[in-house]
């Protein structure tokens, strides 16, 4: 009897077939090949709060979520996400038929998707977008439509949402608007009148809109975090995401939840019970403690990385880099030309060796490459000494 092999078919899911080994791999793995220092990947280095760390040892040896814990979250957690919410935006959830908790944000992402989303539906995602938006809306058979933030230098160099775009994007076809405000790689926040036409888009053409509002406590200056959910006629059609990675500096945890109407949160329910099904359990007792922490805490982490991303982007002008205003996130997008340089892949590829540092290209956010080939992206969400080392480094290579 011949063996029968499936060989004439790749071994891939042909939904994932454009999704190979991420950049951040790569670009990390440069920085250890190298000794470089590492602004690429977007995470702290050192952890958050150490009574919030406290709270979770605690919680493992009272011996609280070491188990399974309840699928929809610890009813701690869901309780503390509702209060947060409310206190901070005057949106009322209920703890038990309007939160989910889930593995991190990007479980969020892709529960949402995979529930709300099926095959031939439209997705609009605002372009560059974080990776893993395209790889959920592949896996759920929709298919992705960018709309692309614009680079404006004559407004405080910052990336802007063409209004007209976002609207002649909509069909027939559109099932859901995926927001990300403040705004993964660009560093924009979203304004009041952006939030204003999306809100009426949405409900003019019938849309539901997922929101990613992981970076919801880091917004600077004048910039202000406004969630959708809480503009006339989207309480009902929105599911907000967060995430305690982002703003308690405890990635590895992996928490993240979203708020939604009961319908909303079953549908998202009904996908994530499939996917992890639980995670974090005595984690989710200790983010219960974090989001109660003293409005002190969250104003001295934001002035924090204000301090750090103000230091690198004056390092970073100081070597010649064109910086975007960064009003959200722990990212500074940059225009490389007038360094001399076009292509973001060749420049990022080359900087650990030019300079011993380490940056993203943005064009991995884009489906349309070329409108992202000139800029860079850099993490501040490090140490003040190693900004403050990196930037050094990046004057000395190409300032002149």
């Amino acid at each position: 009897m011949t063996g029968m092999t499936s060989s004439a078919r790749p071994l891939l899911n042909r939904r994932l077939a454009e999704f190979g080994t991420t950049i951040f791999a790569e670009m990390s793995a440069l920085a250890l090949s190298t000794g470089s220092i590492n602004l690429g990947q977007g995470f702290p280095d050192t952890d958050g709060p150490e009574e919030v760390r406290e709270a979770a040892v605690r919680a493992l040896r009272d011996g609280r979520g070491n188990q399974y814990p309840p699928g929809p979250g610890v009813p701690e957690l869901r309780t503390a996400v509702a209060a947060h919410q409310e206190r901070r935006y005057g949106l009322s959830w209920d703890p038990d038929t309007e939160v989910l908790v889930t593995a991190g944000a990007t479980e969020a992402i892709a529960a949402a998707l995979l529930a709300l989303v099926e095959p031939g539906d439209e997705v609009l995602a605002l372009e560059p977008y974080y990776d893993s938006y395209a790889a959920c809306i592949a896996m759920a058979g929709g298919t992705r439509v960018p709309v692309t933030l614009r680079p404006d230098f004559e407004g405080g160099a910052r990336f802007r949402l063409d209004l007209d775009e976002l609207r002649a994007a909509v069909t027939d076809r559109t099932r859901l608007l995926l927001i990300n405000t403040p705004h993964n790689p660009t560093g924009t926040v979203l304004t009041h009148e952006e939030l204003t036409a999306v809100a009426e888009l949405a409900v003019e053409r019938d849309l539901l809109v997922v929101t990613d509002e992981v970076y919801e406590h880091l917004v600077f200056d004048e910039a202000e975090h406004l969630p959708l959910a809480t503009f006339p006629g989207m309480r009902e059609r929105t599911v907000t995401i967060g995430s305690a990675g982002k703003t308690f500096s405890f990635t590895g945890w992996k928490v993240g939840w979203i708020t939604a109407a009961p319908g909303l949160v079953s549908a998202v329910r009904s996908a994530k019970q499939f996917l992890t099904y639980v995670s974090s359990g005595p984690f989710q007792y200790a983010v219960a403690e974090a989001l109660a922490l003293p409005e002190s805490y969250f104003t001295a982490f934001r002035e924090d990385m204000r301090a750090k991303r103000d230091l690198l982007a004056t390092g970073l002008k100081d070597a010649g880099f064109e910086v975007f205003r960064t009003a959200g996130t722990y990212f500074i997008t940059t225009d490389i030309r007038p360094l001399g340089e076009t292509d973001g892949f060749a420049f990022c590829r080359a900087l650990p060796e030019r300079a011993g540092v380490v940056a993203i290209p943005n064009a991995v956010f884009y489906d349309h490459r070329e409108a992202g080939a000139p800029f860079v992206r850099f993490a501040f969400c490090k140490r003040t000494e190693v900004l403050a080392d990196a930037a050094e480094r990046l004057r000395k290579t190409f300032a002149h």
